[in-house]
C-alpha cells in the first residue's frame, strides 16, 4: 500500500501527467496493491488559513458575502484543494477510486484495500488514529515522497495526537448538508522541518532514489511516526 505526495513541478515532464503518474504507480503495485492520496479541501472552511488570508482586511459583510458562496463539500464532486498537488486530483477521479466523507480532510484510495482505508472517517479525527490516515499506521503503509521535503510529512500529524493535553479548538465549514461546527484536535505543521530532519537521522527503513529530476523517498509510515513521537517528547519539559 503506498500514500504518494508529490510535486509534478520537481519530478519534471511526465507523458501523460499526473494521471499518467497515477497509471505508473498503480501498474507498479499490481492487482492487490492500493494507492492512497489527501484531498483535503481548506477552501470550504471558515477556520482554516486559506479562508483568513482570503478574507483578511474585508469587512464583516463582505466576509459574510464571501462565506455565502463557499461550495459545498461533495465527496463525488469536490476536487482536491490545489495545495495537495495534480497528483491528488489525479487519484481522486481515478476510475474506481473511493473518497472518505469529512468535509475538511478528505483521503481517495484506489485499489483492494480503498474501502477499507476510506470507508470511515469521524469528523472529530479529521488527522488522528481512527481517520484514513490511522489506518494507513496500522496497515504499514509507505509514503513515496516525490519531490516533497519530509517538512510536509503529513503522517506526523498522527505523532502530534499521541502528547498529552492536546488542545481542542472548534473547526467549522460547508459540508454536504450545509454549515457544520465541530471540536477536533488543534493541528499545525510548523514543526514539521524539524521532525523530518530528526526522523532522517535516525530512520532505518528510508529508501532515497532520483527519479526524473525530484529526489524521492519511500517512507515507512509506522517507523516514521514512532520516532517523531520520541522526537516530540524528548523536546517537552
Amino acid at each position: 500500500m503506498l500514500h504518494v505526495q508529490a510535486s509534478l513541478r520537481a519530478l519534471g515532464p511526465v507523458p501523460g501527467g499526473a494521471a499518467g503518474v497515477v497509471e505508473a504507480l498503480l501498474e507498479l503495485l499490481g492487482p492487490d496493491g492500493t494507492l492512497v492520496a489527501y484531498t483535503a479541501t481548506p477552501e470550504n472552511s471558515a477556520t482554516s488559513r486559506v479562508h483568513q488570508r482570503a478574507t483578511a482586511g474585508l469587512s464583516p459583510a463582505a466576509v459574510a458575502d464571501y462565506q455565502a458562496r463557499m461550495p459545498r463539500f461533495d465527496p463525488a464532486t469536490t476536487p482536491a484543494s490545489p495545495s495537495m498537488g495534480a497528483l491528488s486530483e489525479a487519484v481522486r477521479t481515478h476510475p474506481g477510486a473511493l473518497r472518505s466523507h469529512h468535509p475538511q480532510t478528505s483521503w481517495a484510495a484506489v485499489g483492494r484495500l480503498a474501502r477499507e482505508i476510506t470507508g470511515r472517517h469521524p469528523l472529530t479525527s479529521h488527522l488522528g488514529p481512527e481517520s484514513p490516515l490511522g489506518r494507513l499506521y496500522e496497515l504499514d503503509a509507505r509514503v513515496l515522497m516525490l519531490g516533497v521535503p519530509m517538512g510536509r510529512f503529513t503522517a506526523f500529524h498522527l505523532a502530534d495526537l499521541r502528547m498529552p493535553d492536546v488542545p481542542l479548538r472548534e473547526y467549522r465549514c460547508v459540508g454536504a448538508d450545509g454549515w457544520t461546527t465541530f471540536r477536533a484536535p488543534d493541528l499545525d505543521d510548523l514543526h514539521f522541518d524539524r521532525l523530518g530532519e530528526e526522523v532522517l537521522r535516525t530512520a532505518r527503513g528510508i529508501t532515497t532514489a532520483r527519479i526524473g529530476t525530484a529526489d524521492c523517498r519511500l517512507v515507512p509510515v509506522r517507523e516514521a511516526v514512532d520516532l517523531a513521537e520520541v522526537v516530540l517528547r524528548r523536546g517537552r519539559p
